[in-house]
């Protein structure tokens, strides 16, 4: 029987895993997704990265280059397109724009249209997944603004069958969303703000677990988001910043550790938000003293200011700074999946860029963008 909603909320605010196992975390009306492409003969792939502010547009099409090399079938950008509380230096640097600094209301204005034009369209065909990051809603941004404008990629048809499959009534986009490949379900939530995970965010969540508690055609579930979930690794950069995030994401983290331990079903945690690259987030003692962990990634690696490491990187399978590139997933017929880094050095700018920019600023963003010792 499902939880009171007062039971539901006291439980996010003060950080209670709840008792209700995944097969009753959800109403009966949550149907198994029974389109779901069963698990396939051949192995796939998909990429993934995040953070492609300051030096995106000088980055991200090396980055485009690399996915179409790999024949993976999409990318996932998990936030923070620009930098929005001040002017890229990307788009300081491009030509009409020297010697002519932007005004920021001007910046403000373009600043998303130059991430469509820069970065994305650089991936010509390949299917595009964006997530939101806390830059993406930096005043004047917000996350109703994020929606309305990337609706292109926050409401395909296929987003949108899945959105109305797990709620007839969300007839509009949303920030956070999921959608299926090859026995593989992507869940892709909103952390951008500190008020995240919201109640009613999680609500759907535990719907789409416990959908895929009982669902044949579903073997393996990866979540990705901006921030990574509290007690990582990177916790000094990460949910960790507020106490709702600490809650919430303590939360969602539990629902995934019983989804994974009742279900046998594989799971997978990625992030950004911090600008490094580090495997083997969650390999720390609270997790450990707390219910096991998961395999998890950051890959805050786009374009954006380099980071130091924290401390405790030691304690990560791989840890990286002073990196771009990306996260190449290979997918198992089994659904297993095996995650590497693909770095994206100097060498590798387009020609494209190295048209556009002075081989100066090239050289500062791969040389000099950076606040790592």
């Amino acid at each position: 029987m499902r939880q009171p909603i007062f039971w539901f909320l006291a439980a996010i605010l003060l950080g209670i895993p709840s008792k209700t196992s995944i097969s009753s975390a959800a109403p009966a009306h949550a149907q198994a997704h029974t389109n779901a492409e069963p698990t396939g003969q051949t192995s796939w792939k998909f990429a993934v990265s995040g953070d492609s502010r300051n030096c995106g547009d000088v980055v991200m099409p090396s980055i485009a280059a690399g996915v179409k090399k790999s024949g993976a079938q999409f990318y996932w950008h998990l936030g923070d397109f620009r930098k929005i509380t001040d002017v890229d230096e990307d788009i300081d640097n491009q030509p009409q724009h020297l010697g002519k600094p932007l005004s920021k209301p001007v910046y403000e204005r373009m600043a998303w249209n130059d991430f469509v034009e820069n970065q994305i369209q650089p991936f010509g065909t390949v299917q595009i997944y964006l997530g939101i990051g806390n830059h993406d809603t930096t005043p004047p941004k917000t996350r109703a603004e994020f929606v309305s404008y990337f609706s292109r990629w926050l409401d395909t048809p296929e987003l949108r069958a899945e959105r109305l499959r797990d709620d007839p009534t969300e007839v509009q986009p949303r920030s956070y969303y999921r959608w299926f490949e090859s026995g593989v379900d992507f869940i892709n939530l909103d952390n951008a703000t500190t008020d995240q995970f919201s109640p009613e965010q999680i609500a759907w969540f535990e719907k789409v677990l416990h959908s895929d508690s009982s669902d044949s055609n579903i073997h393996t579930i990866v979540v990705g988001m901006h921030e990574a979930l509290p007690e990582s690794i990177s916790a000094n950069h990460s949910m960790d910043q507020s106490p709702i995030g600490i809650e919430s994401g303590r939360h969602v983290y539990i629902d995934l550790l019983r989804f994974r331990d009742q279900t046998h079903k594989r799971v997978y945690v990625l992030a950004s938000h911090s600008h490094y690259f580090m495997d083997g987030i969650f390999n720390t003692p609270y997790w450990h003293q707390h219910g096991g962990v998961l395999p998890g990634w950051i890959v805050g690696t786009a374009g954006a200011e380099r980071y130091s490491l924290p401390k405790e990187a030691s304690e990560a399978r791989v840890a990286q700074t002073n990196v771009y590139g990306f996260l190449l997933a290979n997918v198992s017929p089994n659904g297993a999946v095996e995650f590497n880094f693909q770095p994206v050095m100097e060498k590798d700018v387009t020609p494209a860029v190295a048209t556009r920019y002075a081989p100066g600023f090239i050289h500062w963003c791969f040389a000099h963008n950076s606040s790592a010792h």
